[in-house]
């Protein structure tokens, strides 16, 4: 038991204690009870109540070593209430001897006068009577609020199970989201790296200053993804930084068949994107789209917000999406950005493919609006708030 139950369980027995001596304080206006003395009944009665004290801890321990339930309710229960009973038999004999002890013959009156001896029907004949049965109750009062306190220990122990499994199975499916996005991250990173290398390769035998011009965005390209790529997600502006060194690459490819517009809102540039979501996407468009296109290529790309939403496109001029394309979906790009948004976004995201107005398609994703200063404004409250 704590301090604080000790503290109230002595409380409680000297409450009783002074109720009990104050009521046989009143008993003494009969004349047989006049020759006792006014401190034995108050003595009696701080002594009875506080045996009770002493023994409040061992019975609450009994109420939790033989718990009751289901499987064992009659053997527990028939050891308890013989365990009882030898409490109560015990706590009555200590008493009468302390009521003896105290026992001063009247100063009137012999053993057959009224409120003489003791024998008589007084204060002494009173206590000295057989008490096993209060006692008793009392030990079932006792074991009752023991077997209350047992139960709301273990259930408070259980609640507080509960939540560290609850807290620990929280983190371990944390790190499982983390490890699935570092996976799909280093998915990413060679599929990315072959591509480029791919591009760099269709340039060596007729512009090998391309080629190193090239390879010197490849190098920028690649300290970015071993400095911060690891990062799932980083601000609307270090993913455009990126994607405008990849945009590079292609126009040295290219040369002068490839026009680009970049177009960001400002409340757009801070919030928190999936890091190299849209170098996919452009990759994308320059298969599907530039490519294909006799003339000069156009990639479009946005980021603008929508209220609590973020949109993000990428858009090309190219002849649109064809029936042999759309299983170009199962491949790493495409199918690594759905599973990076579903894994950060669950439902509240979407990748759709459009028709361009005038030819052409535009990959359009949509997402949650969120900027690093909401979520650490949100973490500092919800901290205050626990």
């Amino acid at each position: 038991m704590t301090r604080a139950e000790l503290f109230g369980v002595f409380a409680f027995w000297t409450v009783l204690a002074v109720l009990t001596a104050a009521n046989r304080l009143a008993d003494q206006r009969e004349p047989a009870l006049s020759v006792v003395s006014r401190t034995v009944p108050v003595a009696l009665a701080f002594q009875q109540m506080y045996t009770w004290a002493l023994l409040t801890p061992f019975v609450f321990w009994l109420a939790g070593r033989f718990s009751i339930d289901k499987s064992n309710a009659v053997p527990r229960l028939a050891l308890l209430l013989a365990i009882g009973v030898v409490v109560a038999f015990s706590v009555d004999r200590l008493n009468s001897s302390l009521i003896t002890a105290f026992h001063v013959r009247p100063r009137f009156g012999g053993p057959s006068q009224p409120g003489g001896g003791p024998g008589s029907g007084g204060f002494f004949s009173v206590l000295h009577g057989p008490m096993i049965l209060n006692h008793f109750i009392l030990y079932i009062g006792v074991l009752s609020a023991g077997s209350a306190r047992d139960y709301f220990l273990r259930y408070r122990s259980r609640e507080r199970e509960t939540a560290r499994l609850q807290s620990e199975t929280a983190q371990l499916e944390a790190q499982l989201a983390e490890a699935k996005l570092a996976a799909l991250n280093a998915q990413l990173n060679p599929h990315f790296l072959f591509n480029t290398l791919n591009a760099v390769s269709a340039l060596v035998e007729r512009d090998p200053r391309g080629v190193r011009r090239m390879i010197a965005r490849l190098s920028e390209l690649l300290r970015y993804t071993l400095d911060g790529g690891h990062d799932p997600e980083v601000v609307v502006s270090q993913e455009i930084a990126f994607l405008e060194r990849y945009l590079e690459i292609m126009r040295i490819r290219f040369e002068d068949r490839l026009e680009i517009d970049v177009q960001v809102g400002d409340d757009a540039r801070d919030a928190l994107v999936p890091s190299l979501i849209l170098q996919p996407l452009v990759e994308n468009a320059v298969k599907h789209g530039v490519e294909k296109v006799s003339g000069t290529g156009r990639i479009e790309i946005t980021a603008m917000r929508h209220d609590d939403r973020l949109v993000l496109s990428v858009g090309d001029n190219g002849p649109g999406r064809t029936k042999s394309d759309n299983g170009d979906e199962r491949g790493v790009g495409l199918r690594n950005i759905r599973q990076r948004l579903e894994q950060l976004y669950g439902g509240a995201q979407s990748l759709t493919f459009l028709d361009r107005p005038g030819g052409g398609t535009i990959a359009r994703i949509e997402m949650p609006f969120q900027s690093r200063a909401e979520l650490r404004t949100t973490a500092i409250v919800g901290t205050e708030s626990e």
